[in-house]
């Protein structure tokens, strides 16, 4: 009896502390999330395009509306599209072009879709200091995301949903303009965040 209470004990420290290291793994692994978005930030934001007009009496030049590709830079061999704020969270952050697990432990990615097109998905982990706090936006909170070309795109929050991991369909459809979501601790489900446009205007007028 007294061997099985000390195999028991024994069993209980390990998982205490194998569940203790995994906490500490994902808060290390978080902070290095923030730390490489607070750096990738201000490089990005050095290379938008500043849509002036050339001759005071001219309109500033944009891009091609019809054109649904956004314009991506490159930084530290990743692509950006842009950066998005949310002012609730208290977050700035840079959006890679596209999406994989090693990308989504640097920043924000495009799951799919276009501002161009109305209808951008954005993906992020839990990461407190990227899309962990999602659940807390209310309908009415502001977003915005600022594209390459210089174009701040203006959304409000209308909805926020809870979908299951493998509702992929109902991710991309409605008639949302911008999507937000991330997955809950543990994975079973989404924390999904549905904005529409308010409107476009160039950066810095």
């Amino acid at each position: 009896m007294r061997k099985t209470g000390t195999v028991c004990i024994l069993l209980g420290t390990a998982l205490i502390l194998g569940a203790l290291s995994l906490f500490l793994f994902n808060r290390l692994e978080a902070k290095q999330a923030g730390d490489a978005a607070i750096n990738i930030l201000p490089q990005m934001i050095a290379q938008i395009s500043q849509p002036v007009p050339t001759n005071p009496a001219e309109e500033p030049y944009y891009p091609d509306p019809y054109d649904p590709a956004m314009t991506e830079v490159e930084i530290d061999g990743y692509g950006y599209v842009g950066y998005l704020s949310i002012p609730d969270l208290g977050l700035e952050l840079p959006v890679m072009s596209k999406w994989d697990y090693s990308r989504l432990k640097i920043a924000p990615c495009r799951y799919s879709g276009s501002t161009k097109t109305d209808d951008l998905v954005i993906c992020a982990h839990n990461y407190r200091e990227h899309f962990g706090l999602l659940k807390g936006l209310t309908t009415g909170a502001t977003v915005t995301f600022t594209d390459m070309d210089g174009v701040v795109w203006n959304y409000q929050v209308v909805v926020v949903d809870i979908l299951s991991a493998t509702a992929v369909e109902e991710m991309e459809s409605g008639e949302y303009d911008l999507t937000l979501f991330t997955c809950t601790y543990g994975g079973a489900s989404r924390v999904t965040v549905r904005c529409d446009r308010v409107k476009a205007e160039p950066a810095n007028s």
